[in-house]
């Protein structure tokens, strides 16, 4: 299954305010829902899926979604599961016939997927501004990825999505 990780950022990697607030633009959203529409379904993390529901997961097409949480307490619907892995994650989307799988974060999740080197690509939307704190993109972790850039594109005059493959 490719794994794809999509996620919008300051120019210093941060993903949220440390409140979970975000300011991304409006052409940022509409490639992000656009992306998950396309794939069909999204993994986030238990503290990030609440913030997804107020954005109206209709505008997105009503993706299936994947909470990966280590209290599993939810109540699982046609649309919804819950994961203790990110293995467990793509094996409930392989069972639903998925053959990609976008990660949206955040940052304990994006880490959690990095960690097992399960990533394959990665959207970043770069937002033009500085959070002095905030949650960074992968949390804190001591692994490395080597990208190779095959696309760019501005999704405004401020705003850039880098698109990267992973190097296995």
């Amino acid at each position: 299954m490719k794994v794809i990780l999509y996620m919008a950022m300051t120019v210093n990697g941060m993903i949220a305010k440390t409140n979970d607030e975000t300011e991304w633009s409006d052409e940022d959203e509409k490639s992000y829902f656009a992306k998950a529409r396309e794939v069909g379904n999204i993994i986030t993390g238990s503290r990030t899926y609440p913030l997804y529901q107020e954005k109206n997961f209709e505008e997105m097409g009503n993706p299936f979604v994947v909470v990966l949480t280590s209290k599993n307490s939810g109540v699982k619907s046609e649309k919804l599961a819950y994961a203790n892995s990110p293995q467990e994650a793509l094996e409930i989307l392989e069972k639903q016939g998925f053959e990609k799988a976008l990660v949206a974060g955040g940052g304990k999740t994006n880490r959690s997927f990095l960690k097992e080197n399960l990533i394959d690509e990665i959207y970043l939307d770069v937002e033009p501004m500085i959070y002095g704190e905030g949650i960074s993109l992968f949390n804190s972790t001591n692994s490395k990825l080597d990208l190779e850039l095959i696309g760019q594109k501005m999704l405004n005059k401020n705003t850039i999505q880098l698109h990267y493959k992973v190097i296995k």
